[in-house]
């Protein structure tokens, strides 16, 4: 056999790919598995988005290779987006660059920014893409701790206290993934204010802003933010496009220039029916949110009820796709609880720590699933 690159020995193959295997063998065997582990949309995108791609697939050129930028209307409605939803200016002719998906935009930002051992900060917990993408290219990952205790906020002054002279980037993401912690605009001020003091490129992941959060926020709104952030942002979970893969980064002209670099070299355009049908779901009215919130609301608090039959604790406030919830004190290890809920009631529920060691003794509820599953889950217990 031929031997692998050494760069794969320093990551393992995505747990949901690995666990969703396992589930899917237990669904042929018969078992009636109620998947709650991940966040891929059920619902489904408008019918002025699916409108669009129908029509678009009929136009001139639509099926030749696209701008490596994306077509200029995309560009200039997720401008207009940013504008009206979170005050933020950018020019959408060099500072916006669609994406085939924001898990893209990881790959691309830290090939673009990161050399060999150039250390990394990363949230803990936190999205394990950063931690594999950080390997892959060579980098260090230097994790800083998030806990309940802090409001999932960084202790920014403890932070500053560690050797950071080799760290270039950071990744957070607010509302944060997985437990639905929103940040202030003074606590943006504050860690936008610590990465220029540090001189480290500050990335948010922002793809949980409109899902159940009356108070959507970009860090990008911070007066000279662009000096030092980007931001990516995401279709597939305010517009249930998850499997369009529809992404985008924004920042400065320079930072923007140096990701398509990468870009450029790895991808040939995001097809033209899809950059259509984005710009539709980017036009939605605000009656689009406000519906898909009462579905998400009503799942929420089935999901409430399921983990307080788990004797499980969690926040009310917290926002987005998930339900981050508390195991009971004494309770066993979060994997282990898992898969005793797996094999003994049919229930596929995410275990906390494989977003880091400070989700042990946290489980992750998803809210892609119909209030019909999650009433019999409930049933279950």
């Amino acid at each position: 056999m031929m031997q692998t690159a050494n760069r794969l020995n320093t990551i393992q193959e995505y747990y949901f790919s690995k666990k969703l295997r396992e589930v899917r063998s237990l669904m042929a065997q018969g078992k009636p598995i109620i998947n709650m582990g991940i966040g891929s949309p059920d619902l489904t995108p408008s019918q002025k988005v699916l409108n669009a791609i129908q029509e678009a697939v009929m136009d001139s050129g639509a099926h030749q290779y696209q701008n490596y930028q994306g077509l200029p209307q995309l560009r200039e409605a997720i401008s207009s987006f940013y504008k009206n939803k979170f005050d933020v200016d950018t020019n959408p002719e060099n500072e916006i660059l669609p994406l085939m998906g924001s898990k893209e935009g990881i790959m691309h930002i830290s090939l673009s920014f990161l050399n060999e051992g150039d250390e990394v900060l990363i949230p803990n917990p936190g999205y394990p893409t950063y931690t594999s993408v950080t390997n892959l290219v060579g980098a260090i990952p230097k994790y800083y701790d998030l806990t309940a205790e802090n409001g999932w906020f960084p202790d920014l002054e403890k932070l500053a206290k560690q050797d950071l002279s080799k760290v270039k980037v950071m990744w957070l993401s607010y509302p944060h993934m997985p437990t639905g912690a929103t940040a202030t605009t003074d606590q943006f001020v504050e860690i936008v204010a610590f990465a220029k003091q540090h001189s480290i490129l500050l990335v948010n992941d922002n793809p949980y802003s409109f899902v159940l959060n009356e108070e959507p926020a970009s860090i990008l709104s911070i007066p000279n933010a662009k000096e030092v952030c980007l931001e990516l942002n995401s279709l597939s979970k305010t517009f249930n496009m998850a499997g369009w893969r529809v992404g985008f980064v924004l920042g400065s002209e320079e930072h923007i220039n140096a990701i398509l670099k990468v870009k450029s070299n790895m991808d040939s355009g995001m097809f033209y029916g899809i950059q259509k049908g984005a710009i539709a779901a980017l036009e939605s009215s605000d009656d689009w949110f406000v519906e898909l919130n009462k579905v998400y609301s009503a799942r929420r608090e089935l999901i409430f009820q399921l983990a307080d039959a788990l004797n499980c604790t969690y926040d009310r406030d917290a926002v987005g796709l998930f339900v981050w919830a508390k195991l009971p004190e004494g309770s066993v290890q979060s994997e282990e609880f898992i898969d005793n809920v797996l094999y003994t009631k049919d229930l596929f529920i995410t275990p906390g720590t494989i977003f880091g060691s400070n989700g042990e003794g946290y489980i992750r509820f998803s809210l892609c699933i119909t209030e019909e599953k999650i009433k019999e889950a409930i049933a279950r217990f």
